[in-house]
């Protein structure tokens, strides 16, 4: 009898042993965290320049991370830009390249069944996965976000929402955790930065991988009374209360990261969806144009990597970067061996950022919607509008994109006419269109910019809807 208990006691210590072993073991793999805001102008917060706007903890993150100068999203509008975050690829490789998720003509579509997002990839390693916040990547059942490797949603499915209750609400609008509707009281950017807080809370002993998609700054232009006070007479009041908001969700987040000694293994990429909006007062500095067309300004955003485990904070990397890059930086960051059947077309950014690697993570990005499409080639950037005609700029000299050199430079003009064309032709055809009203509306904003007609959202007062 002694015996037996003794070899049960000893069992009992082994499999603790074990267990404490795994635990370790799994706490050595690093968190992941996206958080992916919506229409934010590209100057407007201290990081970037922005003297009107307050984000102290989101500048704090970029202070003690690495600024990525030259980083892009795969669209310019909010849609197809977190198709092509969350699948790593193109996302006109399946078809997504308008904004929503369908049309009357096609019916509801999404996510094509075979895209494989990050959520799945990080679930099937041993990954608790959320996504938060906005999800505008299908409404269909098999494009819910616990379809598409996510344990929890807590947000809702539309492109946008009202930021404070609603008695009546429709599927794709209503607060929801995986399914159920919930009511809620105070600010829903609140509400997500708490539910943020507590899944951390939750998953102390565990890895995780957190979509943070906080729909603000996207209208309709909502703040907290407070804030709206603290904000009185600004300029731009509305914005610079919401964007207060966010920040102090931001900072609650990495309170709570550093408060159970996660903040240093938690590898955190912070950036916008794309280009600051016509309708939100966003600022978009130096960069020609606005969300919805191929000017830097549609496409280029605000972006920061943070993981000071394993790079080296408080500077600024300048080489050409891309949302595609989140996929495969996370799971590399994770040990998480590449499946060639994902396709991904994304890079690893760390060599990059811990200086491993001199070269530039592209060589070239592609941007294609409806007829309007883009390549970039080292510095030369190519701009195309179907039955108009392209231009063609040097960033390096010219940011604003104001100097066409197709006319003087017609070499060069015709390698990145073909260099798109070829591109072209290994994505499909998009499975839906915006309607008339926005192809001809996008028609005239990328004609008139062509044509240095205006520069930026203030412009859009003297744009012709002929």
């Amino acid at each position: 009898m002694k015996f037996h208990s003794f070899l049960l006691a000893v069992v009992i210590l082994l499999v603790g042993c074990k267990s404490v072993i795994l635990k370790k073991d799994n706490n050595d793999k690093p968190n992941i965290i996206v958080i992916l805001i919506d229409d934010a102008g590209y100057v407007d917060f201290g990081f970037m320049g922005s003297k009107d706007l307050e984000t102290p903890n989101i500048d704090k993150l970029a202070k003690n991370g690495v600024v990525l100068t030259d980083a892009h999203v795969t669209s310019t509008v909010c849609a197809p830009s977190r198709a092509g975050l969350i699948s790593g690829k193109y996302q006109q490789r399946f078809g997504f390249e308008a904004n929503g998720t369908g049309s009357k003509e096609s019916g509801e579509i999404g996510l094509a069944d075979d895209v494989v997002t990050i959520a799945d990839v990080f679930q099937q390693n041993n990954y608790k996965t959320i996504a938060l916040g906005k999800w505008h990547l299908g409404f269909n059942s098999d494009d819910h976000p616990n379809q598409r490797g996510f344990d929890e949603f807590f947000g809702f499915l539309g492109g946008s929402r009202s930021y404070f209750p609603l008695e009546n609400v429709n599927h794709q609008s209503m607060l929801q955790k995986n399914g159920e509707r919930v009511k809620f009281e105070g600010y829903l950017t609140d509400i997500l930065g708490e539910r943020a807080v507590s899944f951390v809370e939750e998953n102390r002993e565990q890895p995780f991988f957190m979509y943070l998609a906080f729909n603000a700054v996207h209208t309709p232009m909502h703040a907290k009374e407070e804030h709206l006070a603290k904000y009185e007479g600004h300029p731009r009041q509305k914005l610079a209360a919401m964007t207060w908001s966010l920040d102090e969700n931001v900072g609650k987040l990495i309170d709570k990261l550093e408060s159970i000694g996660q903040l240093n293994n938690t590898l955190i990429f912070f950036l916008s969806d794309n280009g600051g909006a016509t309708t939100n007062q966003s600022i978009n500095g130096p960069l020609k144009g606005f969300k919805g067309n191929k000017f830097e300004a549609g496409h280029r955003v605000p972006f920061i990597v943070h993981w000071p485990d394993k790079i080296r904070g408080n500077k600024f990397y300048d080489g050409l970067s891309s949302s595609l890059d989140i996929f495969k930086t996370s799971i590399a960051a994770a040990d998480i061996k590449e499946d060639e059947d994902w396709k991904l077309d994304g890079v690893n950014l760390i060599p990059y950022l811990k200086g491993e690697k001199q070269t530039e993570p592209h060589s070239k990005l592609f941007w294609r919607k409806l007829g309007k499409s883009a390549v970039r080639i080292g510095d030369d950037k190519l701009i195309k509008l179907n039955n108009y005609g392209s231009v063609l700029y040097n960033l390096k000299n010219d940011l604003g994109e104001s100097n066409d050199l197709s006319k003087t430079d017609t070499l060069l003009h015709n390698e990145l006419i073909k260099e798109l064309e070829s591109w072209d032709k290994e994505m499909m055809r998009p499975l839906w269109e915006e309607g008339d009203y926005w192809k001809e509306r996008n028609f005239e904003i990328h004609k008139n910019l062509m044509k240095n007609k205006f520069r930026d959202v203030k412009g859009m007062n003297n744009l012709s809807n002929k």
